[in-house]
């Protein structure tokens, strides 16, 4: 059950973060679930000790999924910035 919960706010999250970052067209549904749940990998593992917030495993409130969405925006940028 928490495997498709994550998937479902990895998808929103990544889908979030592909339009902030206008890679929307790019993409499909398939890969924003996959930004999503690396950004989260990425926000965990970086961003969440930096700042003091919980990681998406611990449980799904705003503040975690801001800290998702900010991982994921910062994955999506390194990503345009390599293909440059």
């Amino acid at each position: 059950m928490n495997l498709i919960i994550y998937l479902i706010a990895g998808a929103i999250v990544g889908y979030v973060a592909s339009r902030i970052m206008h890679t929307n067209s790019q993409q499909g549904t398939l890969l924003d679930i996959v930004v999503g749940v690396i950004g989260a990998f990425l926000a965990g593992y970086f961003i969440s000790p930096l700042l003091g917030v919980g990681t998406i495993n611990d449980a799904i409130t705003l503040p975690t999924l801001l800290v998702t969405l900010l991982g994921s925006v910062i994955l999506l940028w390194i990503v345009k910035q390599v293909r440059r």
